[in-house]
């Protein structure tokens, strides 16, 4: 099957990210939200990340933004879903496209934790589903195939060249996995940072530096948090049951109310476009 469509739910930090990629690798983009302000919003992050990347412009002549479904996968070969990390709002939203969507699209989901039987059934054509997941896209270009047991076992092959059209690395998840392989990883690095910040064994600023000049990394635990988006760490560590989870979920819990999502928002942890990590006298 080629490829030459590619339609993108949800207009927010990945989605937008997946969105550029597939345009500047040749790609016709539609991007869908229900709010005409994340679309606004997604066409600024597209703009300041090729200026960033000394990229041209004319990308984004390829990219439709639309809040019409009907119109985001009118004839699309694929579609990439990056809605907010909640199961429920995830399968109403394969039980709409599902139904408008052509025979022949592919159906993928960027979550980074949920597994794709979770879903799958919700989009009436589960053996048309996989998870197709990404990292940052244009810093962390690894890309997570995971299948789950009643794809169509061409998908994976599909998918892997896809993926590589796109400029990122292809890699398999045999078995379904909560994380896949990376988020799982880093789901227990970030889990320990956590349940250090709310036994008060130590400050938000020192853990990262501990991590940062241990690992000589640009930043620690809480500020890859913030670059994640709060929200969506919050909706991972919540759904799991045991003490310290609950706890650092909590923590979030207070930083999201008072509407800190991390660097989409402009403050998290840290505060943004110019958080103290970066300041080189952060680890004197």
């Amino acid at each position: 099957m080629e490829i030459n469509i590619v339609c993108i739910l949800g207009a927010g930090t990945l989605g937008s990210r997946i969105a550029l990629q597939a345009a500047l690798s040749g790609y016709s983009v539609r991007v869908f939200d229900i709010h005409e302000q994340a679309l606004e919003s997604s066409k600024k992050v597209m703009v300041k990340i090729l200026r960033q990347l000394s990229l041209p412009s004319q990308a984004l002549e390829s990219i439709l933004f639309t809040t019409d479904p009907s119109i985001a996968v009118a004839d699309a070969d694929i579609i990439s879903e990056s809605v907010t990390e909640d199961l429920a709002l995830k399968r109403m939203v394969w039980a709409q496209f599902g139904a408008l969507a052509p025979e022949k699209t592919i159906f993928t989901t960027n979550t980074s934790y949920l597994l794709p039987s979770q879903i799958a059934d919700a989009s009436g054509r589960p053996a048309r589903f996989c998870a197709f997941h990404f990292h940052d896209v244009f810093y962390s270009k690894v890309v997570d195939i995971m299948p789950h047991p009643g794809s169509d076992l061409d998908l994976e092959s599909i998918l892997m060249e896809f993926g590589r059209k796109l400029n990122q690395v292809p890699v398999v998840v045999r078995k379904e996995n909560h994380g896949y392989i990376f988020n799982a990883m880093l789901l227990a690095f970030i889990g320990a940072a956590g349940k250090l910040r709310t036994k008060e064994v130590a400050s938000i600023e020192d853990i990262d530096k501990s991590w940062m000049v241990n690992f000589h990394m640009p930043m620690g635990p809480f500020g890859i948090i913030d670059s994640i988006g709060l929200d969506t760490a919050w909706h991972v560590t919540h759904g799991l049951e045991d003490p310290a989870s609950q706890a650092f979920a909590a923590l979030l819990k207070t930083y999201i109310d008072a509407g800190k999502l991390g660097e989409k928002s402009g403050e998290g942890f840290y505060t943004y476009p110019a958080p103290s990590y970066r300041n080189p006298e952060f680890l004197n």
